[in-house]
């Protein structure tokens, strides 16, 4: 989603494999989640993340179906439980009003669980998308059957939204940028080592395997999979590295449609965006202009056929999860099991339970929020959430690097920060979406239809800043810079092991305050972030002199995340990831800040044996306890913001002398580095 930086922010209401009860003082009285994790052959000053983890790591391996084992996977599973429980029960209602939440739920959920008709229908309700695709002759003919395809399935071609205009964040544009590709990013269609070489190889395989599908004979899928990857190849050459689109002000390109037209003139954008339903649109904002040259150059050098294969490729890929078995598992074994290592598909209830929430989330929201979320849940959020900010203020003061000019504007743009956390208080209308039980893709394909209607519709009306991007059940967080704004849904609340108590303030002042509020506030004020007024518009408000400061800080850790080797061979792209290991490293150092005013601070509770601060340290791992498949990590590495989870612990903490001293990391250690090599930003 545009402007939006993602962080999966790990505290959840979930079910452990620990064993625990609760004694009258609220306190647990079976094991500690943090003690029963740890690893006592790994030193802490070594490796924290395997010392901090390794032991849950060993009782329990990924699971076939599954890309990764640990807490998110402990989280997601809690959550589809109590999301199947909506479904299941939505679906057994045999009198329901027509247009209810329960009722497009239950029968949205009725359609995925009807194997028996999918696979009798095979690609059958696409038949009406096909022949579109079929009947494309020339350029005009391909973007009316483009703009179906956004529409209803995934985005071909290019990336296409409205959204807040950068810099005039009171009203909302068009964005244009670049898009279209298969592959997680452009690296996959160019890197020579044998991982990268073997993905190109085995996506060409996979290509094939849905041109058959599509009705292609063997020879005429074969050629078709090669034109295509030719055509994909190219746009990925014309692509900007992830690392490139970094800084918003180069991808802030507003030009008129007139312009447009005259940089593209093979592309008639007013008939793309008419069949899009947008009318009066005079100006766009362009992230990438010579993406677009390019793939005006593409629209005359590939032949029609090679086009419409594009297209049906985009538009079957897209809706995958919810075709017949044959197609599904074609599609499985590409991008699940040889992106991610993925070894079986997950069980279909499981699956449709996600695809539901999914493609309704609005509705099964409102359900959730209601019978879900603990009574408080927005109180006690917003509690940790303010104690971070005040804590955030306070280090900016404090700053000896930044100016008192930069001090000022950076402190008004920390206190008009928007917190919207745990649910809406407004939710979405969707009265006229309908879904009914005759067919699983079509219900699939009404659903993105609206959304899609829902974000052009925005285009001419007044920015309404209380939309939520976000649902109370999505285990995630975001940061928003063109609203200045941080969502936390409220299935954030809880933390493992503590399903019948609250957990101690170490716990939630890492997991919560740190890996979750700390980061995402620090996005507003990352490479990326710092460049947006506390209005969000895209503006300058630093002095040359700090922004100049602030570039050889964040270099430090740039140079920090590019000497860790991932796997194999494959090091971490410290740029490309430098936003997102700011915010890990601020945001821990806020979260201790503001749990350094608890109570259970300041009297040095020891709890289970563990002092207050090492309890906090490992809290932070356990935040990240994730276990990745090597092909997951690899994929990551190549085309994510995000560093590996391994790395989202040992990276931050072994730039804080607190942690050294909570755990005696000396000289010599892994984790230590010496003072002149440990970023201190914030």
């Amino acid at each position: 989603m545009k402007n939006t930086i993602l962080h999966l922010a790990l505290a959840a209401a979930m079910a452990v494999t620990v064993s625990c009860s609760s004694d009258r003082s609220g306190r647990l009285s079976g094991p500690d989640p943090l003690v029963s994790h740890i690893d006592e052959s790994v030193r802490p000053g070594d490796d924290f993340f395997h010392y901090a983890n390794g032991k849950w790591f060993k009782e329990n391996p990924i699971p076939p179906s599954e890309p990764s084992n640990g807490l998110w996977q402990l989280i997601q599973d809690t959550i589809n439980a109590q999301i199947r429980n909506i479904c299941g029960t939505s679906a057994a209602l045999t009198k329901v009003k027509k247009g209810s939440d329960r009722q497009k739920i239950g029968d949205f959920f009725f359609s995925g669980m009807d194997s028996v008709s999918l696979n009798q229908k095979g690609l059958s309700d696409l038949k009406p998308e096909l022949e579109m695709i079929d009947s494309v002759r020339d350029a005009q003919s391909l973007l009316r059957a483009a703009s179906r395809v956004h529409a209803v399935s995934s985005s071909p071609l290019f990336s296409f939204f409205v959204a807040q205009d950068d810099k005039i964040s009171d009203k909302y544009a068009v964005f244009i940028t670049q898009g279209g590709l298969s592959l997680p990013e452009r690296s996959f269609y160019f890197d020579t080592d044998a991982n990268a070489v073997s993905v190109r190889s085995r996506f060409r395989k996979h290509a094939g395997g849905m041109f058959r599908i599509l009705g292609c004979g063997d020879t005429e899928a074969g050629q078709a999979a090669a034109n295509f990857i030719r055509l994909e190849t190219a746009l990925a050459k014309a692509s900007r590295k992830r690392e490139d689109t970094r800084d918003p002000i180069k991808n802030y390109n507003k030009m008129s449609l007139k312009q447009l037209c005259e940089t593209t003139p093979g592309i008639d954008w007013s008939l793309f965006m008419e069949s899009a339903g947008l009318r009066g649109v005079d100006t766009v904002v362009v992230g990438q202009p010579e993406f677009l040259a390019a793939l005006d150059s593409c629209f005359r050098a590939f032949p029609v056929s090679t086009w419409r294969h594009y297209l049906k490729y985009h538009l079957v890929r897209g809706l995958a999860p919810y075709l017949n078995d044959k197609t599904y598992l074609e599609s499985f074994r590409f991008y699940s099991g040889v992106l991610r290592g993925v070894q079986e598909p997950k069980p279909r209830w499981k699956r449709t339970v996600e695809q539901t929430d999914r493609k309704l989330g609005e509705l099964v929201g409102r359900v959730y929020a209601e019978e879900y979320l603990p009574e408080g849940t927005k109180k006690k959020l917003l509690e940790i959430g303010e104690a971070v900010k005040t804590a955030y203020a306070g280090r900016i003061r404090k700053l000896d690097w930044m100016g008192d000019a930069t001090k000022t504007r950076a402190l008004k743009k920390l206190g008009t920060v928007i917190m919207k956390v745990g649910y809406p208080d407004r939710w979405k209308n969707m009265d006229d979406l309908q879904i009914d039980r005759s067919s699983y893709v079509r219900n699939a394909m009404k659903a993105n239809q609206w959304a899609f209607k829902d974000n052009i519709s925005r285009f001419g009306r007044p920015v309404d800043r209380t939309e939520w991007d976000m649902h109370p059940q999505t285990y995630n967080a975001y940061y928003n810079p063109s609203n200045n704004e941080l969502c936390v849904p409220g299935c954030n609340i809880m933390v493992p092991g503590y399903e019948r108590v609250m957990a101690d303030d170490a716990l939630l002042y890492a997991m919560i305050g740190g890996s979750t509020f700390g980061h995402e506030i620090i996005h507003g004020f990352d490479d990326q972030g710092c460049k947006y007024d506390e209005r969000g518009n895209l503006s300058n408000w630093w002095t040359r002199e700090d922004s100049l400061k602030f570039v050889a800080k964040t270099g430090l850790i740039v140079a920090q995340y590019n000497g860790y080797v991932a796997v194999e061979n494959l090091h971490i792209n410290g740029e490309m990831t430098q936003g997102e290991n700011i915010a890990d490293l601020a945001g821990l150092t806020l979260g201790y800040e503001a749990f350094k005013k608890t109570g259970q601070f300041r009297n040095q509770e020891v709890i289970a044996g563990l002092s207050a601060d090492r309890r906090f340290f490992l809290g932070y791992a356990l935040a990240w306890m994730i276990h990745m498949r090597p092909e997951g990590v690899a994929s990551q590495v190549r085309s994510d913001v995000h560093s590996p989870p391994q790395f989202r612990v040992i990276g931050p903490l072994s730039d804080m002398p607190e942690f050294y001293a909570a755990f005696g990391v000396k000289p010599g250690d892994a984790m230590w580095r010496p003072d002149s090599l440990r970023p201190v930003i914030w």
